[in-house]
């Protein structure tokens, strides 16, 4: 940021603050307008490292037109949204353009939708992220999400992941409740592919190993239906699945591996404050 403060010159309306977040306005812009650049394939983000892809190095050598140039950015961004496995619901949010909606909209259910459409996408990026972590990472990362939720209570150790080799098909466990009077067996995988029936009879098979009843099952991908019917169909164990889409709500609700970047206040007229007495 500080490199293209010293090559770029800004005008004052770039270099002016948003007053309900603090945020100078370039770099919020400039923020935003990444996202579409990584999922158009002409850059890449990791560990906060960024680089110009092979794409993108030849977009810069292409004569510049903006308004092609955007285009195909949105192409390749809806091609990309259409691909992933949790864009499913993303895509049945309607987001208004709002040049010409602000007449039909009121402007709450214009900020609603706007805001289903930021949550979607950020949950998206969650799986992508996940993804690029190790495995191990991510055992330590359902675990954690499971005391966020409040199982084991408010001790830390109630959970633990059992470590890069696993145990038996078992990659973490956690007490049910404070007291530890049960134990909850986890399975964590990161799939590209859909999670079939196979890998819930090997689930079942390291319960019954361990003498255990409950288990719950997480992927970054989703599920076949026969690995759902397995699951539901099992009598001796209650087996709880969750896809990537489901990780992500939950990452985001319980605010794991996500912070507020901003907040803002809806206000409206006090309708009491002018009543007659």
């Amino acid at each position: 940021m500080a490199e293209i403060e010293r090559r770029v010159a800004f005008d004052e309306w770039a270099k002016t603050v948003y007053e309900t977040s603090g945020h100078i306005r370039w770099r919020s812009i400039f923020g935003f307008s990444s996202v579409g650049l990584v999922k158009a394939g002409y850059v890449t983000k990791t560990r906060a490292v960024w680089a110009v892809t092979p794409e993108g190095r030849k977009a810069i050598d292409s004569p510049f037109d903006p308004r092609q140039f955007i285009d195909e950015v949105n192409r390749r961004y809806v091609h990309w949204r259409a691909a992933t496995p949790v864009a499913d619901e993303a895509a049945s949010v309607t987001v208004p353009d709002t040049s010409q909606s602000l007449d039909v909209l009121a402007p709450e259910e214009d900020i609603t939708a706007i805001l289903q459409q930021i949550r979607q996408e950020l949950a998206t990026e969650l799986i992508e992220k996940i993804k690029q972590c190790d495995p191990y990472f991510f055992e330590r990362l359902v675990v954690q999400l499971m005391l966020k939720m409040g199982y084991g209570g408010s001790r830390q150790e109630a959970g633990n992941a059992i470590g890069k080799s696993g145990d038996g098909g078992i990659d973490g466990v956690i007490n049910e409740d404070r007291l530890g009077l049960d134990a909850i067996y986890l399975q964590a995988k990161r799939w590209e592919g859909s999670v079939g029936e196979g890998p819930i009879r090997d689930f079942k098979g390291a319960l019954d190993a361990k003498g255990a009843q409950k288990g719950v099952f997480i992927t970054t991908s989703s599920f076949t239906p026969a690995a759902l019917a397995a699951a539901k169909n099992s009598r001796s164990y209650k087996i709880v699945l969750i896809d990537g889409r489901r990780l992500a709500d939950l990452m985001i609700e319980h605010d794991l591996g996500v912070s507020v970047a901003a907040t803002y206040h809806l206000k409206r007229i006090d309708t009491d404050f002018f009543a007659e007495e």
